[in-house]
């Protein structure tokens, strides 16, 4: 198999682990710890379901992992293609991760709370999951900000379908403004959320195609070693035929 659809499969599965660990953290776990407007009900919420607390934790320090990982696997992918892009999918990705590693903390000292009380442990977790939230909102600008460069690396390349490119670049701007617009114009959530679909449609379009395809076509020609004429090799020469035999190696 191919090096690049190897790296290609393992980028999908990766972000596979990254959709579903995100899925079952806010869909399942939050949803049935965190009770909004009721203080007293979240803490209570804590300490019935000791044990889904924890595991929410794990759920966010998985989602933290996968997230990591998969930003540094689309560098490994697209690298060849578009080096400025693909650092660029790197940064934004970790960048995010940070943001959910915070909330992880901010729910695991929540967790802590509910079990061993300080002050008025209602309020303080309470406060505690409305800051994770907050984080999971505004961590959105660096998850829509990772999809523009993947886009740009999907058009560039020439390796997937070229509407895909365009979805996640229009998917990552939706995102942004839905960023901005969940505080500028709380009364519009509906939008906020309906500005996110283009961005999951070419997320799982993308994971998809990577575990199904991997890439498609050459490497780009203008990223391909130079021919080069027979002839000797002079001192000042023998590094680049190093490097250029280190590109071929990579790309299998």
């Amino acid at each position: 198999m191919h090096a690049l659809i190897r790296t290609a499969r393992t980028t999908g599965l990766l972000y596979l682990g990254l959709a579903v660990s995100g899925g079952l953290g806010f869909l399942l776990v939050r949803s049935r710890l965190f009770a909004p407007g009721d203080p007293g009900t979240t803490l209570a919420n804590l300490v019935e379901h000791a044990s889904l607390a924890r595991a929410g934790i794990a759920v966010e320090l998985l989602v933290v992992v996968t997230q990591a990982l998969t930003a540094a696997w689309f560098y490994r992918l697209f690298r060849t293609a578009d080096p400025l892009a693909a650092s660029g999918i790197a940064a934004f990705g970790l960048v995010n991760a940070i943001a959910i590693l915070i909330s992880a903390a901010t729910l695991a000292t929540a967790a802590q709370l509910a079990l061993d009380p300080v002050g008025d442990a209602a309020v303080t977790v309470h406060l505690l999951y409305l800051v994770s939230e907050n984080l999971w909102n505004v961590g959105g600008l660096f998850f829509g900000l990772w999809l523009i460069p993947m886009g740009s690396c999907v058009l560039r390349s020439g390796w997937m379908p070229r509407p895909l490119g365009w979805i996640l670049v229009g998917g990552g701007l939706g995102y942004l403004l839905s960023a901005f617009l969940r505080y500028l114009a709380p009364d519009a959530q509906v939008l906020a959320d309906a500005l996110v679909l283009p961005a999951t449609i070419g997320e799982f379009w993308m994971i998809g195609y990577l575990l199904i395809r991997g890439q498609r076509g050459p490497v780009p020609s203008g990223r391909r070693p130079p021919s080069a004429t027979p002839g000797p090799v002079q001192e000042g020469e023998q590094s680049v035929t190093v490097v250029d035999h280190g590109i071929r190696d990579d790309l299998g």
